[in-house]
């Protein structure tokens, strides 16, 4: 397990990489409270399943590892860009001659959505992530990397305009690690934006073969860089792919499918924090979810100007109201706006990625009393319906208060 320290004072909470499971067992989600650790029982575990629709069943019938199936009624189309900002330059890498960005787009495809299947990740990003965290030999990189999604290269859209989710993932990781949010998501009508960010995942794979590593681990570790450094670039990265996909010369050809005025964002770890950036910079994002991220820079004056921001944590010590994490109860004192907070009994930090598809398909052993499936649902179930009810106005009963179909989710300061 990789961890960065910094001075017990700076009171950092980051939570920064997937780790070996039995090296985590005694890690706790991030806090500001802690230094900067690699993982908070990072790639999280359910016990193997019997169901026939937990993915360690699929694996064991296919021998292949595979994503849950996407509940929407829509196939799914991926189409992967290179964006290239030369109008910054890269914090971490200040040499470099441009910000160089890695999306996947995920869509509503019309009809069945044809074509051949698109890769979880690619090999060398795989690799990247088993070898830093010393995942072998649970983990195979190649096994990883052609993990079963349910997306099709390119596929054709399907007809009409699409509201738009841009995704951002946890430090360290790569945005392939939102992919089961990001294809649901697509199949219930949405068009979704996975951004990797450069410099900040352990290998993020270019068209031309190079392979962008983890500069920032180092420099938020043993350089003091501020986190909030993180989120500001993030949140400009997201503001230069909105401007890549909605302005007069689209990066992507199928652009005229995005509704412009129907923009969101969410992020796992440091990507939900920079959902608060990102909207505190620019108007165009009209709703927000963080998921199980510390905040690292204060809202302004007037909060989010009154737009929607969800909350959406671990059940324990760290994200219930007045817990270590003393950035969540600071931001919500500052959000105007509608607003929840939830968290998820028996989660753990990953819990909000696809880290237990991953140890389930694996047979990595549990950390967290949360069953893959049920990770999975829930986090599929209260982000889409967050989106449903603050881009698309429809009224969303599951955001109303608790549930009986999910006495996990608890609801704080409604």
């Amino acid at each position: 397990m990789v961890r960065l320290t910094r001075t017990a004072t700076t009171a950092v909470a980051l939570t920064l990489a997937l780790a070996l499971p039995v090296a985590a067992a005694s890690t706790a989600s991030a806090t500001q409270a802690q230094t900067p650790t690699a993982s908070a029982a990072a790639l999280q575990t359910a016990s193997a399943l019997s169901s026939p629709s937990s993915p360690a069943a699929d694996t064991a019938r296919s021998g292949r590892a595979r994503l849950p199936l996407p509940t929407g009624p829509y196939g799914v189309g991926s189409s992967v860009l290179h964006l290239v900002d030369r109008s910054r330059t890269d914090p971490w890498v200040p040499s470099a001659d441009a910000r160089e960005l890695m999306v996947t787009l995920h869509y509503p495809a019309a009809g069945h959505a044809s074509g051949r299947p698109a890769r979880y990740a690619t090999t060398e990003e795989a690799k990247a992530l088993v070898r830093a965290y010393d995942l072998e030999p649970a983990v195979q990189a190649e096994k990883l990397a052609a993990m079963r999604t349910h997306s099709r290269v390119d596929a054709r859209p399907a007809k009409g305009k699409h509201p738009l989710v841009v995704l951002s993932p946890g430090f360290s990781v790569s945005r392939y690690t939102l992919t089961s949010l990001a294809e649901d998501l697509a199949s219930r009508g949405y068009i979704v934006a996975s951004v990797d960010h450069a410099y900040e995942s352990n290998g993020i794979s270019l068209p031309d073969g190079r392979l962008l590593t983890c500069v920032a681990c180092t420099a938020l570790g043993e350089g003091g860089v501020h986190p909030s450094v993180s989120t500001t670039t993030r949140a400009k990265d997201v503001s230069f792919v909105l401007d890549r996909l909605t302005g007069r010369h689209p990066a992507w050809r199928h652009a005229k499918s995005i509704d412009t005025k129907r923009v969101g964002m969410a992020g796992h770890s440091i990507g939900g924090a920079s959902a608060a950036t990102a909207m505190a910079g620019d108007p165009r994002v009209k709703a927000g979810v963080n998921m199980d991220g510390s905040f690292w820079e204060p809202l302004p004056a007037d909060g989010l100007g009154g737009r929607p921001f969800m909350l959406l944590g671990t059940d324990d010590d760290t994200h219930r109201p007045g817990g270590e994490d003393k950035s969540w109860d600071q931001t919500w004192a500052g959000l105007g706006g509608w607003k929840r907070w939830l968290t998820v009994a028996g989660s753990e930090h990953f819990t909000f990625s696809d880290s237990p598809v991953i140890t389930d398909n694996f047979g990595l052993p549990p950390q967290s009393p949360l069953p893959a499936d049920r990770a999975v649902s829930i986090t599929r179930a209260y982000v889409a319906a967050f989106f449903d009810e603050h881009l698309r106005g429809v009224a969303q009963p599951l955001l109303a208060g608790p549930s009986s179909a999910n006495p996990e989710v608890k609801f704080h300061n409604p």
